[in-house]
């Protein structure tokens, strides 16, 4: 019996220290990322993250969201309701909403979106928002993509095989 309790104290310390590992890493790669982050983004927008646009949307639907990516990656997945506005072939011409509109802008990480996000800027839109760490934040903090067809979907387009070290699990497309 003592040899059992003590073999259970053991168990629970193992366990305990690969918690702490788990733990670690996950913190080691999220600060990983935001370092990347911080020195990709020149903060020229005002940044939203994840769980402030998921309350803002659960709580409005007047929030206007602009997939800033390619039409292959947005074909793959996308936010719920994100128009696709593209990067290369964007034309402020297309956008219909009025200057006070608020609107969030994103990518696969920020920084095409926040190209976008100036551009509206400085056609006078007053409420713009780039979305922090882009689809690949929400993608990591377990938020819900839809694919082309308006399907849940696990699978994101990575953009090449570099960036894709900065999504955690999934079907990662590229």
């Amino acid at each position: 019996m003592f040899k059992l309790f003590r073999m259970g104290n053991f168990c629970k310390a193992v366990a305990g220290f690969y918690t702490i590992l788990l733990f670690a890493a996950c913190h080691y790669f999220a600060s990983d990322y935001n370092k990347m982050l911080d020195g990709l983004l020149s903060k020229t927008v005002r940044l939203i993250h994840t769980d402030s646009l998921s309350l803002l949307l659960a709580d409005s639907k007047t929030i206007h969201l602009m997939d800033c990516r390619e039409p292959e990656e947005y074909n793959i997945s996308h936010l719920e309701n994100a128009k696709a506005v593209g990067y290369k072939q964007f034309d402020l011409n297309k956008i219909n909403l009025t200057k006070t509109d608020i609107i969030v802008v994103y990518c696969s990480v920020g920084y095409r979106s926040e190209r976008i996000g100036e551009k509206l800027q400085m056609a006078g839109y007053r409420h713009v928002y780039n979305l922090y760490g882009g689809i690949f934040s929400w993608h990591n903090a377990g938020k819900k993509l839809i694919d082309n067809f308006g399907k849940v979907t696990k699978k994101i387009h990575i953009y090449n095989k570099n960036w894709g070290k900065w999504v955690k699990a999934s079907e990662k497309i590229y």
